[in-house]
């Protein structure tokens, strides 16, 4: 059964342009929120492999900057832009700068971190780079914390590519 809540989600991209999650059915998704100036940083390469290895099978890896930890994203939308292609050759979407926890955090997060809370049933983002995995119908079916390398997560995102919506 879909989760039509995560279909019904919308955000827009690092450039403006408007992202219904519709456009996601089907697919399995990775999300994560991204920073340029953290020590995890460097897992903007792992996320790029990830894309450039299983976009054809069906992964959608998403990345939402956010300055709320350490402000280790304190660029506009054009300095993200640029510091992601020029430093990691990012070619995945990159959505608009947004807080992930808090009383302004975005719909995308709130709706991630009540389906799939973190240890002792906690939700709040503790850091950059926290991943979520969403499966082919919707559903958060992992969520790790930001020490986990995005390569690690692979034999996960195989399970969900081969998984039948």
């Amino acid at each position: 059964m879909a989760n039509e809540a995560f279909y019904k989600l919308a955000f827009k991209t690092l450039a403006g342009h408007d992202y219904p999650f519709e456009q996601l059915r089907g697919k399995v998704v990775l999300i994560v929120n991204v920073a340029s100036r953290c020590g995890f940083t460097p897992q903007y390469k792992e996320l790029e492999e990830l894309h450039k290895t299983y976009a054809e099978h069906g992964l959608v890896v998403l990345g939402f900057p956010s300055n709320q930890f350490g402000r280790q994203e304190p660029g506009d939308a054009e300095q993200i832009q640029q510091f992601c292609q020029k430093n990691y050759g990012v070619s995945f979407t990159i959505m608009e700068k947004s807080d992930v926890n808090g009383e302004h955090e975005n719909p995308v997060f709130a709706l991630l971190k009540q389906e799939r809370p973190g240890i002792l049933g906690l939700k709040r983002i503790k850091w950059n780079f926290e991943k979520f995995l969403v499966g082919r119908s919707g559903a958060v079916v992992g969520r790790w914390a930001s020490t986990t390398s995005p390569k690690s997560l692979v034999p996960e995102i195989q399970r969900e590519l081969d998984a039948s919506g």
